[in-house]
């Protein structure tokens, strides 16, 4: 069917742009030649910046960007620019910042108003229809009329702009005297010990706080704080937020309990949330974790894997209605009426299992899936095995899961993100270290060995994105970071060095293109990148750790494992210049945190050598040991950590601090009792 308009958007590969190749507003992507254009009409530039499966992003464009009337304004006065996030962060970041300043709030969409060299002046996220067609009509005026009153804004803006991401170098050796005790206590007032996660709604996953404070908890023998997380992980498994039908969770829950989703579903999120339950599983061996993780991986697999060993971006939160409506959650949730009808004469039981009452009703009589009793407590309460409500819930999946067939499916955000893809290989890598599955490694490696061949030039570089079989955009340092982190998992699960040669690669490019000397931190674009109003640093973590603390992290490893002074000093200089900032918002660093306590606690290098190292390594990994890398060989090696190991006919551990090991032994509780004592 031939579409009424055509934009420049439709010469693009991003699903998100693409969705707006056929408004009536004249899009044009994020290039240099933009700015060009606007200096000769003298316009003003409006940027709006979102993603595919972005719920208010998609409100806004049927409001106002496919409104013919709206279209007229912003194509008569403005030079109009759509971005990508996901592909964009940079441009992203930025900005962010920027209204962020203006309003003390973000979100997206992320719409704003800049001068023809980029400068921001005007922010906002949503607004309807006429909010929008008065406030540009408004800023239209004024750069007619009152130029000078915007040039004043915009350098002011600007400078606060360029001081947000700053770091400072920190000369003051403090990572031992650091007493992370009375931080944890403000951390701990936030907590929401009824429902786990912190207090308040809406609610985000952050798995990187909880990877920290279970670790935390862990080595310093806090029960209490252990205890914390596993009930945050329950919680989660419980709640609505998780998919009981197909697995994999949504992105945030909008309610405290954990039960209404934000119903789109993102690669990042999963992949992060499967490394957590994996640690977790060791720590606590809860059947439960092991369901989430499986589940998680088998609807990765389904939904989100390409045949070429990528992983997808995203799953839209809408999809269309029986009405042929767009609707938030309309594949995910169920009438009674609809369950009582698939799945029969086993709805009570599956009724009371997953709360088809006022506890899991959400709205217009539909219903949201959630736990609320742990699996033994049901049996015992309905005189059943744990095996048969197994084998029910497996039955009561397969019927709901080809109901979903006949309902229209939520758009799929098709591209390729180096970052996102890193870190679901080492999600896959974790799930084989700890569950032991094949296929699990096989996927990792299948989507290393796509990365490597499809993503990384010939000069050690990165590309962000892969979209309809093409490589396109230099990558930025969160796809490094995350890209070397997925490769040391690799090693540390196949002992194979192409992985540590590939990181190694990738850590000496971003020492020549992002290092910032002065600071000892790495910028997140590349020294030669299209230059924008500011230079950020990113080094807060979110609900993705910032690329530099996970950069830092590698260093850490890479160092310890080549025994390089440089890359260890640089790790220290870089943790050392975060830690003033941690008291004030220790969520906000808990990356580093974990950091922190690999250069503060006791931390290992467990080397295995001989011909049987990789049939030994699974008896390694059964155990909870955050505080170690893990390498090995099957020959002799001259790697600093492996070199004069071997004995041949044998297969021995070494426990070593700081390259110092201890005795060899072929005893592996003897390798358990020296790390614990």
């Amino acid at each position: 069917m031939a579409k009424k308009y055509e934009n420049e958007l439709a010469l693009e590969s991003s699903p998100y742009l693409l969705q707006h190749a056929h408004n009536p507003v004249h899009w044009k992507p994020w290039d240099d030649s933009v700015f060009a254009k606007a200096k000769k009409e003298n316009k003003l530039l409006l940027i709006s910046i979102g993603y595919s499966t972005c719920h208010w992003c998609h409100v806004m464009e049927k409001e106002c960007f496919e409104n013919v009337e709206v279209a007229q304004v912003m194509n008569a006065h403005f030079i109009n620019i759509k971005v990508d996030r996901e592909e964009r962060p940079d441009v992203d970041q930025v900005y962010m910042n920027a209204l962020q300043l203006m309003t003390g709030s973000g979100g997206w969409p992320l719409n704003i108003v800049a001068l023809p060299d980029g400068r921001p002046v005007w922010g906002a996220t949503y607004l309807h229809k006429d909010q929008w067609i008065d406030v540009l009509l408004q800023l239209h005026k004024l750069y007619e009329h009152q130029i000078e009153t915007l040039e004043e804004y915009a350098d002011k803006l600007e400078h606060g702009v360029k001081n947000m991401d700053v770091v400072s170098i920190n000369n003051d050796d403090s990572i031992n005297s650091f007493d992370f005790e009375e931080t944890l206590q403000f951390w701990a007032r936030q907590f929401d010990l009824e429902n786990g996660g912190t207090k308040g709604a809406p609610k985000f996953m952050m798995p990187n706080n909880y990877h920290f404070l279970l670790r935390y908890g862990f080595q310093t023998n806090n029960n209490e704080l252990k205890e914390f997380v596993h009930h945050t992980l329950k919680k989660l498994g419980f709640g609505g937020i998780f998919d009981h039908i197909n697995g994999g969770f949504s992105r945030y829950s909008v309610d405290e309990k954990w039960h209404i989703p934000h119903f789109e579903k993102m690669l990042y999120d999963n992949a992060q949330l499967v490394s957590l339950y994996c640690d977790a599983f060791l720590d606590s061996k809860n059947s439960l974790y092991k369901e989430v993780v499986c589940e998680t991986l088998e609807f990765i697999n389904r939904e989100l894997t390409d045949p070429s060993g990528g992983f997808y971006s995203a799953l839209d939160a809408d999809s269309l209605n029986e009405y042929g409506i767009l609707e938030e959650g309309a594949f995910y949730v169920f009438t009674k009426e609809e369950l009582q009808e698939q799945i029969g004469k086993d709805y009570p039981l599956f009724a009371d299992y997953y709360n088809i009452n006022d506890f899991g009703k959400w709205e217009k009589n539909n219903y949201v899936l959630i736990r609320n009793k742990e699996d033994e407590r049901f049996c015992s309460a309905h005189q059943i095995t744990l095996k048969t409500l197994s084998e029910k819930k497996k039955q009561w999946k397969t019927q709901l899961l080809e109901f979903r067939k006949i309902k229209s499916r939520p758009r799929l955000d098709y591209k390729i993100l180096t970052s996102w893809n890193g870190l679901m290989i080492k999600g896959y890598a974790d799930g084989y270290r700890v569950f032991k599955d094949t296929s699990f490694l096989e996927a990792a490696l299948k989507c290393g060995v796509f990365v490597s061949e499809n993503l990384m030039k010939s000069d050690g570089g990165l590309y962000r994105c892969f979209t309809k079989e093409k490589a396109s955009i230099d990558g930025f340092l969160d796809d490094y970071a995350f890209t070397i982190e997925a490769f040391i998992s690799l090693y540390e699960n196949t002992f194979d060095q192409k992985w540590i040669d590939l990181a190694q690669t990738l850590i000496k490019y971003c020492f020549a293109h992002f290092y910032d000397e002065k600071t000892s931190m790495f910028y997140y674009t590349s020294k030669t990148s299209q230059k924008l109003i500011s230079k950020t640093t990113e080094f807060r973590d979110n609900v993705l750790p910032s690329s530099n603390s996970v950069m830092a992290k590698n260093l850490f490893w890479v160092g310890t494992f080549y025994n390089n002074e440089t890359y260890l000093k640089t790790s220290r200089q870089m943790l050392l210049n975060v830690i003033p900032e941690i008291e004030n918002h220790p969520p906000g660093y808990s990356n580093w945190l974990d950091l922190w306590l690999n250069f503060s606690n006791p931390f290992y290098e467990i080397v295995i050598c001989g011909k049987n190292a990789l049939k030994k390594l699974p008896d390694l990994n059964t155990f909870y040991i955050p505080n170690k890398i893990v390498a090995g060989s099957l020959k002799e090696s001259e790697l600093p950590l492996l070199a004069k190991r071997f004995v041949k006919d044998k297969t021995l551990f070494y426990v070593c601090k700081k390259g110092l090991c201890g005795l060899p032994t072929d005893d592996l509780q003897t390798v358990f009792k020296s790390i614990n004592n």
